[in-house]
């Protein structure tokens, strides 16, 4: 039981460091495929809502496990088409708060939502996280490879995501959940920092 609740915990650590460490990169700083790449990487935001993205889709298992993930990615890829296009979405940073908030919630509650619910929210949310990434791709870059970029390194964060729900769920029903809640708790009370301007 404590062992599967470290390995959880400190997978879910291991995926917020970098982000931690940095905010977005700044504009100009890289360009096409790798400031693409290392955009949702850079932002606690972008991770924390992607590895919840990844750790619902294990929750709700069978066909949820690739369908959420590849809405999101899908959704993402328009909104970041809108951002690159200079469409204006409001209340965009509010709501990459807001999915942090509800994802977690969602995870350390264990809600059971029917897939095309869960879809829908998480599609929502994939419009804002979309619309950030290409609002803030470099002139220099280019767009196709810049897109490409984020939507990998997204894809990457949703595995890990199903990879943390994977290595909680091996450590038994009880002590699974309990790590589960912890998760997905850490990832609200950060997104609630994140919305509040406290981190």
């Amino acid at each position: 039981m404590r062992q599967s609740l470290k390995s959880g915990l400190l997978a879910l650590i291991a995926a917020a460091i970098p982000a931690a460490a940095y905010a977005h990169p700044a504009i100009g700083e890289a360009a096409g495929f790798s400031h693409g790449f290392a955009h949702p990487m850079t932002g606690l935001d972008h991770v924390l809502a992607m590895v919840m993205v990844g750790v619902l889709a294990f929750q709700l298992g069978g066909r949820a496990t690739w369908l959420l993930p590849a809405t999101f990615v899908l959704v993402m890829a328009f909104g970041g088409a809108l951002g690159m296009a200079g469409v204006n979405v409001p209340f965009v940073e509010i709501g990459i708060a807001l999915s942090v908030i509800v994802l977690g919630a969602v995870v350390a509650l264990n809600i059971k939502a029917p897939v095309a619910a869960a879809m829908a929210v998480v599609g929502l949310f994939a419009v804002f996280h979309g619309h950030a990434h290409g609002a803030e791709m470099p002139e220099n870059a280019a767009g196709i490879t810049y897109a490409v970029g984020f939507m990998m390194a997204t894809a990457i964060l949703h595995m890990a995501g199903l990879a943390l729900g994977f290595a909680i769920g091996r450590g038994g029903e009880r002590s699974g959940f309990l790590a589960t809640r912890l998760a997905g708790g850490f990832a609200t009370i950060a997104g609630v920092g994140i919305l509040t301007g406290l981190i």
